[in-house]
């Protein structure tokens, strides 16, 4: 849960260890706990479903969230997190109104009669054996034919295609709830699997499954930009397509073989994180150093990493669409930069809350001295969250300009 840490000592722990005041007499910020009321609004903290605690361990720069709900207790980092998990609970109510129809309990009782044969194995329970398969490697269900033995008479689906249609389903049913169909979730993604098979067994659209529901299922999902195109992306395109992809933009950006094996090969990221990073880098087009951004991010050891590699990409796409078209990406004092036509030179930096600490004032001179400022541009560093007032002060002294929750501007993928 917490292996963002880890990256943090490559980057964030280098840039904003926890510090006390130095042996000069610098004034430092540390670490505390903070208040879920004071980061959200009031009707984001209690919902239909959940309460989050009050209490919110801030450390590494990300918020640890502990969340109460009708579904379980769930504990989360990171903001984006948050929001991801407050649209799986928001759907897990949806999935139980589609649960209660008629027509759902008529397509899951013929699930019921047919048992799958995987990896040689028969299945009698197919809702538990997909929730086994591994997440986070960019092949569910990939390779499925090859898999799966099972024989059928002329006429029929094989347990192969039914597998695959499943997958499928799932896509539909996720995007038109507006979450992400490879979520990490168990719990989540015990719900997602078995109205999904069950949909995929008896060629219950989401539509078809949602008609009889009286005032509908009470979620309001709309997409616009990026968002919009990358979800429909997802929705239609199997996972192995995805890779397969992949792999064919990034050669054509020019990334070498080896560096995209060991980026497809990053078992951190799941088919949504391969998308939208290889959607992002694309769109940064004629920027060089997108080769050093990608492998910078392959280091992604677990989930929180890889969020925090995809975010950081899609700023840097989101500033070269919106402010100033970017002209390379590098590393300076441990950060990722990127320098852009306007003379700007941004640090694309997706945490929850900036504290001023010793390491930080170092890595911040080190990196103005470093950047070249002459011909009249500056540091721009871009959060997704916010910093403190008193970090603020002391990077706009050294000449860096802070701009916060860009998320508001940018189209993110959570």
């Amino acid at each position: 849960m917490y292996g963002i840490r880890y990256l943090f000592a490559l980057m964030l722990f280098i840039l904003f260890s926890a510090a006390r005041v130095s042996a000069s007499g610098g004034e430092y910020e540390n670490f505390s706990d903070r208040k879920a009321s004071d980061i959200l609004t009031a009707d984001k903290v209690t919902g239909e479903h959940y309460k989050i605690r009050e209490n919110v361990p801030s450390y590494g720069y990300m918020d640890h969230f502990t969340v109460d709900s009708d579904y379980g207790v769930f504990e989360v980092t990171g903001d984006a997190a948050l929001r991801k998990l407050l649209r799986e609970i928001a759907a897990m109510g949806a999935l139980e109104k589609i649960k209660s129809t008629k027509a759902f309990g008529k397509a899951l009782a013929e699930s019921a009669k047919k048992p799958i044969q995987f990896a040689g194995n028969l299945v009698t329970e197919p809702v538990n054996t997909i929730s086994s398969i591994p997440k986070g490697v960019g092949r569910l269900f990939s390779n499925a034919y090859e898999s799966i033995t099972t024989k059928k008479q002329a006429g029929e689906d094989s347990s192969a295609e039914a597998l695959l249609t499943l997958s499928k389903y799932k896509r539909e049913y996720a995007y038109h709830l507006g979450v992400d169909a490879y979520s990490s979730n168990p719990v989540f993604q015990k719900e997602l699997n078995r109205v999904g098979w069950a949909a995929a067994v008896g060629n219950l659209s989401f539509s078809a499954a949602t008609a009889p529901i009286s005032g509908g299922i009470g979620l309001a999902i709309s997409y616009t930009g990026f968002a919009q195109k990358m979800n429909e992306y997802l929705k239609d395109q199997p996972p192995s397509q995805i890779r397969s992809d992949a792999e064919k933009r990034l050669s054509a950006i020019g990334i070498s073989k080896e560096d995209i094996k060991k980026f497809l090969e990053t078992k951190s990221f799941s088919p949504r994180h391969t998308a939208v990073i290889v959607t992002s880098l694309v769109k940064l087009e004629d920027v060089k150093g997108r080769d050093v951004y990608l492998r910078y991010a392959i280091t992604a050891s677990d989930e929180e990493q890889a969020d925090f590699m995809m975010h950081m990409v899609e700023t840097m796409r989101g500033f070269h669409e919106k402010v100033s078209r970017l002209k390379e990406i590098s590393m300076h004092s441990g950060l990722v930069t990127a320098s852009a036509a306007n003379d700007f030179v941004l640090i694309p930096l997706p945490i929850d809350y900036g504290i001023w600490t010793e390491h930080a004032e170092k890595i911040m001179r080190d990196m103005v001295s470093s950047v070249s400022l002459a011909r009249g541009g500056h540091l721009e560093l871009w959060v997704t969250g916010t910093v403190s007032a008193f970090a603020r002060k002391n990077l706009e002294d050294l000449g860096v300009n802070v701009v916060d929750n860009v998320g508001r501007t940018i189209d993110f993928m959570d």
